[in-house]
């Protein structure tokens, strides 16, 4: 702790499982962390939302408040600046004190949904309704809204997580101009769209201060830590993860599998999403699926025999098992994001045989990620270098060596997986104007280890690659 170099700025991550705060210096070394764990509310396949009282607000209050205890005990007391990040879109109804009082819907929540279009004709029932939304992209923040309002018409205000979080921080409910982006009409033309908000009861005043990204938002009340607007994890976790040059896939091993495949040129292929990429003449084409750690946790729960992860996982082999006898998993539980879009489909498993045991299923749900990454990639059309990963499940080796032998490619995992907390921090640093650039946190990329593809695993998994693709969305 005392050899921390130059000022320390902290970022809070709040994601679907835990709130995650770090302590960063101006090398990106972490000087201190906190974790304070949550629970999901999904006792349904449609739905996904959080206790809001506890992981929006008082989950980043613990966590703020541990970190700044240890920093305070190493000599390490003062803090330049904060930066709340989390998931887009989300949304929870706040009382005068900024306390939620309603629970806080997640993206993916059947409340978000658009009503689905007319039929064509004269409004019979002139074809089945497939189930899917109308493209790819973020769930309707205005259905959050609507919902919110008819359930809390009184509330206070309508704030998505970042505002509540950075509302128990600082006394300011602040988001960053990228989170307005994920919330569609409600947010157009650099301000509040006061003509659908009054369409649906509500008024400007009762939604987030908006503050331009990594900008000053102000300070924390009787100090001079700066903070900045909430801003959008996956964005933050880009910004600190060295995915710069074409044909780089960053991925984010988190509850949801973030791909992102960075080209020299801007591209569009339909069920991909294309962004900006923070470095200049680089673009993002890629999207967000539900393979992720939600999907691979809920597997290994079911499989007796597997050992648990942690430290006992990670003593074994990353390979276990015969090459050619594991079968093929779609990882549809929660319907699909990237490509199809569709929140109906389900999951299904393919290939099992009567000698099918844990570590042929494990080994399954662990190359379902790497099918979907491939298929992103293969989509995407840019001639893949690398993966880079970040998120807790990039440090399961097996799942890595998984991903490596399903694309292969070789797995450069982070040596810092808090991507969107460490890049936060990044953003604390510019907001308390410690820095002048994005491009900069380029020196904060570290890569921890390499987990190259097997040959033997690769060639095994390409006839499984086939039978994924073939089956498509398994319906």
């Amino acid at each position: 702790m005392s050899n921390s170099r130059g000022p320390i700025t902290v970022g809070v991550d709040i994601g679907t499982t835990s709130v995650k705060a770090l302590a960063v210096d101006e090398d990106g070394e972490v000087v201190a962390r906190s974790r304070v764990a949550h629970k999901i509310l999904a006792s349904e396949p449609d739905q996904l939302r959080h206790d809001a009282r506890r992981a929006w607000r008082a989950g980043p209050q613990k966590a703020y408040a541990e970190l700044s205890a240890e920093l305070a005990a190493s000599g390490n007391a003062d803090i330049a600046g904060v930066a709340v990040a989390s998931m887009v879109p989300s949304l929870t109804a706040v009382n005068r004190r900024g306390v939620p009082t309603l629970p806080g819907l997640l993206y993916g929540d059947f409340e978000g949904r658009p009503a689905p279009p007319p039929r064509h004709g004269d409004g019979a029932d002139d074809g089945a309704d497939d189930g899917a939304d109308d493209g790819p992209g973020m769930p309707d923040a205005e259905g959050f809204l609507r919902w919110a309002h008819a359930l809390a018409p009184d509330a206070t205000g309508y704030w998505p997580c970042q505002a509540v979080a950075t509302y128990a921080l600082t006394g300011v409910p602040a988001i960053d101009t990228g989170v307005t982006a994920s919330m569609g009409a409600l947010h157009a033309g650099g301000q509040w769209n006061a003509e659908l908000l009054g369409a649906i009861g509500v008024t400007s005043t009762q939604l987030p201060q908006v503050v331009p990204m990594c900008a000053a938002g102000g300070t924390l009340p009787g100090s001079d830590t700066v903070f900045t607007g909430g801003s959008i994890d996956a964005m933050c976790d880009q910004v600190v993860a060295g995915a710069g040059e074409p044909g780089d896939v960053h991925v984010i091993f988190g509850a949801t599998l973030i791909v992102w495949v960075v080209a020299d040129e801007w591209l569009q292929v339909p069920g991909l999403i294309s962004y900006p990429h923070t470095t200049p003449d680089r673009f993002l084409i890629g999207g967000p699926s539900n393979a992720g750690a939600l999907f691979v946790d809920w597997a290994r729960t079911l499989l007796r025999g597997a050992s648990l992860p942690g430290p006992a996982r990670e003593r074994l082999e990353p390979r276990i098992g015969i090459p050619d006898r594991v079968p093929v998993w779609l990882p549809y539980l929660r319907g699909e994001r990237t490509p199809f879009n569709d929140h109906t489909l389900r999951s299904n498993l393919y290939g099992l045989d009567i000698a099918s045991g844990a570590e042929a299923l494990e080994r399954a749900a662990f190359e379902a990620s790497g099918f979907v990454i491939r298929r992103i990639v293969d989509s995407a059309g840019v001639t893949p270098k690398r993966i880079i990963a970040s998120g807790g499940g990039s440090r399961v080796t097996a799942w890595m060596a998984a991903v490596a032998d399903a694309t292969d490619l070789p797995v450069d995992t982070l040596a810092v997986p808090d991507g969107a907390a460490r890049g936060a921090a990044y953003l604390a640093r510019m907001a308390a104007g410690l820095e002048t650039s994005l491009n900069d946190s380029s020196r904060w990329a570290s890569i921890g280890r390499r987990v190259d593809p097997d040959p033997i695993w690769v060639a095994a998994t390409e006839s499984r690659y086939r039978r994924f693709c073939e089956l498509g969305t398994g319906a």
